[in-house]
């Protein structure tokens, strides 16, 4: 195993499990561990560059993903605007707390849409569910396409012959 290997490997383990944790910008995280991996290795124009370009637009359309998928979920499920921020902030709020990553965004959007759009208890259910339906969806797609984006960098890094010390 090479430096760039094992740093990249570092990033993308990071990344993974930040995957689950909403302020944790993981895609940025391994975009940023393949980038350092690559000029580290020694950065060659090609195939490096189209690599890397191609590797900043995927970062860009994961990070995409969240917004998608809960917007998705919330209109699915009848849920307003206010349903999506009560869950952001909610999923923000469930780091803190044991099981936070679901209750927190599930709360955060009942809260919203029974408090400031003044939905009944069951409609108001209904949204906070769709929301967090959304946002779980988001954060699967995320994790598959991070575990497919890192394992791709790692087989172009590996080099079975380098050592550290090579």
């Amino acid at each position: 195993m090479s430096w760039p290997f094992l740093v990249f490997l570092l990033c993308w383990l990071i990344g993974m499990v930040g995957t689950f944790v909403p302020v944790v910008p993981a895609t940025l995280i391994i975009f940023a561990g393949s980038l350092i991996a690559t000029l580290m290795d020694g950065f060659q124009p090609w195939p490096d560059l189209p690599f890397l370009i191609s590797f900043a637009a995927l970062t860009f359309a994961v990070s995409l993903i969240d917004n998608f998928a809960s917007a998705w979920g919330a209109r699915r499920y009848g849920g307003s605007r206010q349903a999506g921020w009560g869950a952001l902030i909610g999923g923000l709020v469930g780091i803190f707390i044991p099981f936070g990553l679901i209750v927190g965004p599930l709360a955060g959007a009942l809260i919203a849409e029974l408090v400031w759009v003044r939905k009944p208890p069951l409609e108001a259910l209904r949204a906070a569910w769709g929301t967090l339906v959304g946002l779980l969806t988001g954060i699967a797609a995320k994790f598959v396409l991070h575990l497919l984006l890192g394992l791709f960098e790692l087989w172009r890094l590996w080099r079975p012959g380098a050592g550290l010390l090579s």
